[in-house]
C-alpha cells in the first residue's frame, strides 16, 4: 500500500493530479478508515496507465471512456485517437513538403510559383 504522496513521485506527477484524476472518474483509489487514499498494486497500475493514456493525447474524458470494462467502448474511443492522430500526421507532412518546397523554390515571391500557389489554395 502506497501513500498519494508515494505514488505522485513515482509517476513524477504532482499528488493534486491523482486526486483531479480520481474526481473525473478517471482513477479509482480506496480510502482507509480516515479517509485517507489507499493505493494497492491495481491502483497504481491504473495511475500509470491513466498517465499514459494522457502521454499519448487522450483527454480526461477520453481516458476514462478507453478505460471502461466493455473491451469494444474502449477499443472505439482508441480507434477515434488514432484517426485524429493519423490526421494531424498528414496535416504535419503537407506542411513539411510545402516548406521544403518553399525553401528550394526557384521563384523569388510565393505569388509567382505555380506549385506554391497550388499548395496555399488546398485547405
Amino acid at each position: 500500500m502506497k501513500t498519494i504522496g508515494e505514488v505522485a513521485a513515482e509517476l513524477g506527477i504532482e499528488a493534486h493530479v491523482l486526486r483531479h484524476w480520481e474526481d473525473v472518474g478517471a482513477l479509482t483509489v480506496r480510502r482507509d478508515g480516515n479517509g485517507y487514499r489507499i493505493y494497492d498494486d491495481n491502483a497504481v497500475e491504473q495511475a500509470r496507465t491513466v498517465l499514459k493514456l494522457r502521454r499519448v493525447g487522450l483527454s480526461l474524458p477520453e481516458v476514462t471512456a478507453a478505460m471502461v470494462p466493455e473491451k469494444s467502448a474502449a477499443q472505439a474511443v482508441v480507434r477515434a485517437k488514432i484517426a485524429q492522430l493519423e490526421g494531424e500526421v498528414a496535416q504535419r507532412q503537407e506542411a513539411i513538403t510545402f516548406l521544403l518546397h518553399t525553401v528550394e523554390c526557384r521563384h523569388r515571391y510565393l505569388d509567382d510559383c505555380p506549385d506554391c500557389a497550388t499548395f496555399v489554395r488546398e485547405a
